[in-house]
């Protein structure tokens, strides 16, 4: 082989900046058996009533978090936040496929530098996290590394007829999300401009933050689910990539489309009493602000109008599944609102 030849033609192919995530995830599915990729998670049969369910999360410095670079002692987001909201996400895809976790894995890839302190609140915020849940740290793998990366590996059961699945949406359906959406973008926003919202209460400064810093994952609602009907279908995943990227992936895999009420979304309270807010950011922030964890689900309507008056606390339905391949909001008098919902508009990797 022609080692100057090969470079050539790698220096001149495609990079993943030019094709963007969803084209590469696109790309990298077909070296993955097709029935086993597509959702949150990955589901494996292991026991004769029980499917393995395993999800890997990854989140690096300078894209997910920062430990600030001036002077290792200051951190912009703390270490047991950076280690609440890793387990967090992982546990929120278990949710978001109707499992229980088991344990997870946690693979660090760490500079020389990192203070051993960083790490060890890292476990701390991981534990907090996790012992709400019954869950353990089964192991895991360090390696060195010049960007501080910490990635988690989460495994969790399901009973096969109680799959939660991107691909299980039909016509009819009503579509469910059960919290707030918009309050991790607004504690973000804060984290990083103190500045802004300087007219919330304390109180209000620390209700967004702490949305921000430690979402809550939405274990309690697939039981929830299964007391009102054992039975039931129900398509779903999670909104850390946010709303409207919730409603577009479960659409696109399930082969339907949607309308979602624009007076339904529901948004924090606090944000809404706001002045410095227009109605345009807050739905931006809404549908795609992203990371605030809760799941968005497609059931039929009595299960669903059951589970809001059960979950409460924000949760809502905010739309209809249809057959037309579109997803968009509507007002109250059942008028579409340009533009349609689109996934370049969220957030994305190599965007």
């Amino acid at each position: 082989m022609n080692f100057a030849r090969e470079m050539g033609s790698l220096n001149s192919e495609l990079r993943v900046r030019d094709i963007g995530e969803q084209q590469l995830l696109e790309r990298l599915h077909r070296y993955c058996p097709a029935q086993i990729i597509g959702d949150d998670a990955a589901v494996l049969p292991t026991h004769p009533d029980r499917l393995l369910v395993v999800t890997t999360d990854m989140l690096v410095d300078g894209v997910h978090f920062s430990v600030g670079s001036a002077t290792p002692k200051i951190y912009t987001t703390s270490p047991t936040d950076v280690g609440w909201r890793a387990a967090a996400a992982n546990l929120s895809d278990l949710a978001a496929m109707g499992a229980t976790p088991l344990g997870i894995t946690v693979a660090l890839g760490l500079p020389p530098a990192t203070p051993v302190r960083w790490i060890e609140e890292l476990y701390e915020g991981m534990t907090d996290c996790l012992n709400r849940y019954q869950t353990p740290i089964l192991g895991g793998d360090l390696c060195r590394s010049p960007v501080l990366t910490v990635s988690i590996t989460a495994l969790g059961e399901v009973l096969p007829e109680r799959q939660i699945l991107r691909s299980l949406a039909q016509v009819g359906d009503v579509i469910v999300v059960t919290g707030v959406h918009g309050a991790s973008r607004a504690g973000l926003e804060l984290l990083l401009n103190p500045a802004w919202g300087k007219d919330l209460s304390p109180e209000a400064h620390n209700e967004l933050k702490r949305s921000h810093q430690r979402p809550i994952p939405r274990l309690d609602v697939p039981p929830l689910i299964w007391r009102i009907d054992p039975s039931a279908r129900v398509a779903g995943m999670d909104s850390s990539d946010g709303l409207a990227d919730a409603v577009l992936q479960i659409c696109r895999a399930s082969g339907v489309g949607a309308r979602l009420r624009h007076d339904r979304l529901p948004i924090p309270p606090v944000l809404e009493q706001t002045q410095f807010l227009s109605e345009t950011e807050l739905l931006n922030w809404a549908l795609y602000g992203g990371e605030d964890f809760e799941l968005v689900l497609c059931l039929p309507s009595a299960i669903a109008e059951a589970l809001v008056a059960q979950v409460g606390g924000g949760a809502a339905i905010v739309g209809q599944i249809i057959s037309e391949r579109s997803v968009f909001l509507e007002d109250t008098q059942g008028q579409r609102i340009d533009p349609p919902l689109s996934l370049d508009r969220g957030f994305q990797h190599f965007g």
